[in-house]
């Protein structure tokens, strides 16, 4: 059964703003307020990326402003005398390539805690930029779209599924009919939850809720 292919080059933005290795830090600051993001990538040479500073690398300077930093606190108050990107970026950089799943992405963000991506070819070159909100844009597509789709990739590829009826409403997929093989049921509810835009599966069969 195929699954939809989003990747995240369908939904990064792909202009993305950056910064050079030698950025000042009143520059980070105010690129971050204009545009209205909460990390910078930074390139070297003709736009590799070799980090990336975040809101929470900035903070050190506020944070230990005449405060004398604890032990455990001394590689995070070191940042506070930092005054260029080079001094302030987490390095390596978390990245995503653009052929990477919306799913991919979304575990890459959860596992390192940071809200945003830098998208980055094989040589490790930007791309784009890919945000949480990005990743969330496949729950605007529209009911009739998601419904199409999974009449196409799902029960259209299978003559035991042909039968089936779906409905989708407010991204919670229905569908009714009878199944011959109840094996199907798990394999049937994982290929639909896998379609981009879906919140929900339903599964009403030969008069079997569940």
């Amino acid at each position: 059964m195929p699954s939809s292919r989003y990747t995240v080059s369908d939904v990064m933005t792909h202009t993305a703003i950056a910064i050079g290795r030698d950025a000042p830090y009143k520059e980070i600051v105010a690129l971050m307020d204009e545009w209205k993001v909460s990390a910078l990538p930074v390139l070297e040479g003709e736009g590799r990326v070799i980090g990336v500073v975040s809101e929470a690398d900035l903070l050190p300077k506020e944070e230990f402003r005449g405060v004398e930093p604890r032990p455990e606190e001394f590689p995070e108050a070191a940042k506070a005398g930092a005054l260029r990107a080079v001094e302030l970026m987490s390095s390596p950089a978390v990245t995503v390539h653009p052929d990477a799943s919306l799913t991919e992405a979304a575990r890459i963000m959860a596992r390192r805690q940071v809200k945003r991506l830098p998208v980055v070819n094989g040589i490790g070159m930007l791309e784009g930029v890919v945000s949480r909100s990005d990743l969330l844009k496949v729950f605007l597509r529209k009911d009739e779209e998601i419904e199409a789709e999974i009449r196409r990739t799902v029960l259209g590829g299978s003559a035991a599924l042909a039968e089936l009826d779906v409905a989708v409403v407010e991204g919670v997929a229905t569908l009714r009919g009878a199944l011959p093989d109840r094996a199907l049921v798990p394999l049937l509810a994982r290929a639909v939850r896998a379609v981009e835009g879906v919140v929900d599966v339903r599964l009403d069969l030969d008069g079997q809720s569940s």
